[in-house]
């Protein structure tokens, strides 16, 4: 599992135990709210790949799936099985994924990723910049070390690799970058899954758990929001009008932090 300089203490126990219950209410918002959700406006059909989260698979990211086809893209998972860390072969086969589905398609892809997923996604557009077109990643603690979060020791059980190892994957992609993140997340610490805004990347903070984050209501309309941008015309997600009821300014969030650790 990636790492970064920063060290964050991770969620606490009661949010860790209420992740699964609150996952099930936001499925069952996210099932109510598909009318709504069917507002967003479509897509232009460019191919986007979804990335599962850590001892996750295809089957978690359907739902998100299934509705960003209807919302007209091309999607595809990443067919590889429940993600069990960067083992041998995996990141070759997710490189060669994103070229396969970028020659196919006849252009650049959009990428998805859930929590480690999302790590993914930032390290493949690294890599393959020339192929990506934006990046979407939801609760991927990317900005902070692995024991900032509740899952580090499954991650070491599960790919059979130290946590100590793993290298620094703070630094944003060449590629426009959206990284949401939920500041009630019960597994990773929401410091390290912001994104330093800059002309080209930004946060948006929405209220969830970590495990409904793909079908939270508010994190699937920004993922359809910012993949239905026109290629080469990015810009920061808008927050004016009802948004600023649903999607707190992330600035407020700063100032307020602040004024609470200077009191």
């Amino acid at each position: 599992m990636p790492a970064a300089t920063q060290s964050f203490r991770p969620p606490s126990k009661i949010l860790m135990m209420l992740e699964g219950r609150r996952a099930l209410t936001e499925f069952g918002a996210f099932l109510g709210a598909l009318p709504i959700l069917n507002l967003v406006p479509k897509g232009d059909g460019h191919p986007v790949l979804v990335l599962p989260g850590l001892m996750a698979g295809d089957d978690s990211t359907l739902p998100l799936r299934r509705f960003l086809e209807d919302r007209g893209y091309r999607v595809s998972g990443w067919g590889q099985g429940l993600n069990r860390g960067l083992r041998e072969g995996v990141q070759d086969r997710m490189l060669d994924l994103v070229r396969e589905l970028s020659d196919l398609h006849g252009g650049k892809i959009s990428i998805v990723g859930w929590s480690l997923g999302g790590i993914y996604a930032r390290e493949l557009a690294k890599l393959l910049p020339d192929r990506v077109r934006s990046v979407i990643s939801l609760g991927s603690p990317f900005g902070a070390s692995p024991k900032s979060t509740n899952a580090w020791r499954v991650y070491e059980f599960a790919s059979g690799q130290s946590v100590d190892d793993a290298q620094d994957v703070a630094v944003a992609p060449p590629v426009p970058t959206t990284a949401i993140y939920s500041r009630t997340d019960g597994v990773c610490a929401w410091q390290g899954c912001v994104e330093q805004t800059s002309a080209q990347s930004e946060s948006i903070e929405v209220q969830g758990s970590h495990c409904g984050l793909a079908v939270n209501p508010a994190a699937v309309y920004a993922v359809a929001d910012r993949l239905a941008q026109r290629e080469g015309a990015w810009k920061p997600f808008d927050r004016r009008g009802w948004r600023s009821l649903i999607f707190p300014d992330p600035s407020l969030g700063a100032q307020s932090e602040k004024s609470m650790r200077n009191t």
